[in-house]
């Protein structure tokens, strides 16, 4: 399994008003990991959609440990844990200095962006996937 990651910065438009990462951000941090890990595999999400394909989350458990900063650094990783013939899990971390400060578990769902049911993955994106694991 490999894993990427992402490093990123906390700006003010992250946090509340005592400078600590509003809760939410932290799926938006994956968010943005998940999509750049898919990009970094060779395709991007215009593509699936001009594709008819959309991806979406159909479940997540998330776990917060320890609050982010303001103008901390952190790394946010991807790392593809299991498939199916139109899912996939992730398994995701968003970490300072490498301890962890939030981690989840993140379903994926591959669904005809027409008719918003599942649909098997593209052969060129299950080749990847199947790539990962």
């Amino acid at each position: 399994m490999s894993e990427f990651c992402l490093p990123l910065r906390v700006y003010i438009e992250d946090t509340d008003a005592g400078g600590i990462v509003y809760y939410v951000n932290y799926l938006k941090y994956m968010e943005r990991a998940r999509s750049d890990w898919l990009r970094h595999q060779g395709v991007t999400q215009r593509e699936l959609l001009e594709a008819g394909i959309q991806l979406v989350v159909h479940r997540l458990e998330c776990r917060y440990a320890r609050p982010a900063h303001l103008d901390d650094e952190l790394s946010v990783t991807a790392a593809v844990e299991s498939s199916g013939r139109c899912r996939l899990r992730f398994r995701q971390m968003v970490l300072r200095d490498g301890e962890p400060l939030c981690e989840a578990m993140v379903d994926i769902a591959c669904l005809d962006a027409t008719r918003l049911k599942p649909t098997p993955w593209p052969p060129a994106l299950a080749a990847v996937i199947n790539g990962q694991l």
